[in-house]
């Protein structure tokens, strides 16, 4: 937790038990634990400047609705977006809902505030033809034959089996079967995928090329000095095939997994199925992600509820 605040020895404590609750039970990513953490300083940070003085326990039994929507007001006139607020808000329920559950305070004051509401900003999808271009032209961007190759099974990943880039990144030769790869995915949750012929082949090209060979359980992608592969590199090799193929801006790491969904939703494919390969845990993340509309999700119903 990088932002100062002045509190007593209880808050901290408590704070301590929350990350290593929150790190070894709810098994949050240590991205995430950085950003509650960082939520939450600003926020201890606001309130001893609000308060005009230490924050103690006392002074959150005290929190009324009003100082969590002064808090963030003052954040969005600092220009925070709505996202930011609303994992802000996230992290201040998950922090007090702890402090609650160990019996150290109780407060309603979060139950009256809403969740900032937030634009759907999906990244739009790459056209099929769009998408097998930019596989196919990795090659032709890098002199280095095994770096050629290591580019194009990467990218190959994240439109051919829909990952996201750190999960792509993340795969060891542990992880490959003969038809199919164990991913693990956000909060260090496991799912298997099948993997196309044209992918396998790709990755069995690099490995073929790539002149290091890491340890089974670690990740198969390196750098040129042998190291874990950048996700900054595949960025910016995204950047020059945009450029190359006149691609838009949008045509990120990001948009070729979410054209592996829309794709697969374009032809067919079940909903509850794409959510598996996704490794999303509800089904309405799915929805949004894939931008289903309600009337198909009501055909679906439909069709599978015995009563309809």
């Amino acid at each position: 937790m990088s932002t100062a605040f002045f509190a007593d020895t209880a808050i901290r404590t408590c704070i301590a038990d929350w990350q290593r609750d929150l790190g070894a039970v709810r098994r949050l990513s240590p991205r995430t634990l950085e950003a509650y953490g960082r939520d939450l300083g600003q926020f201890l940070a606001f309130l001893s400047a609000h308060a005009g003085g230490e924050v103690t326990l006392a002074t959150l039994r005290e929190l009324r609705a009003a100082d969590i929507r002064a808090f963030l007001a003052a954040r969005r006139n600092r220009e925070v977006g709505s996202r930011s607020l609303a994992r802000a808000l996230s992290a201040l329920r998950s922090f007090f809902a702890f402090l609650e559950r160990d019996g150290v305070l109780a407060t309603e004051a979060f139950n009256v505030v809403r969740t900032p509401r937030q634009a759907r900003s999906l990244p739009k999808a790459l056209t099929v033809l769009e998408a097998r271009q930019t596989i196919a032209t990795t090659d032709e961007l890098e002199d280095v034959p095994w770096i050629a190759a290591r580019d194009m099974a990467v990218i190959s990943l994240l439109y051919g089996a829909g990952l996201r880039i750190s999960e792509a990144l993340a795969i060891t030769r542990a992880d490959l079967e003969a038809q199919s790869l164990r991913v693990t995915g956000k909060g260090g949750k496991t799912r298997v995928v099948p993997l196309l012929a044209q992918v396998r082949q790709t990755i069995a090209t690099y490995l073929g090329l790539c002149p290091f060979h890491p340890a089974p359980d670690e990740p198969i992608f390196r750098g040129k000095k042998g190291g874990p592969l950048s996700p900054r590199l595949i960025q910016l090799r995204l950047e020059q095939l945009r450029s190359a193929l006149g691609l838009p801006p949008t045509a990120t790491p990001h948009a070729l997994r979410h054209s592996f969904a829309t794709h697969l939703l374009g032809r067919g494919g079940d909903l509850r199925m794409i959510q598996e390969l996704l490794g999303h845990a509800s089904l309405s993340t799915t929805q949004i992600y894939t931008a289903v509309d309600t009337d198909r999700l009501l055909e679906a119903y439909r069709a599978a509820h015995p009563r309809a």
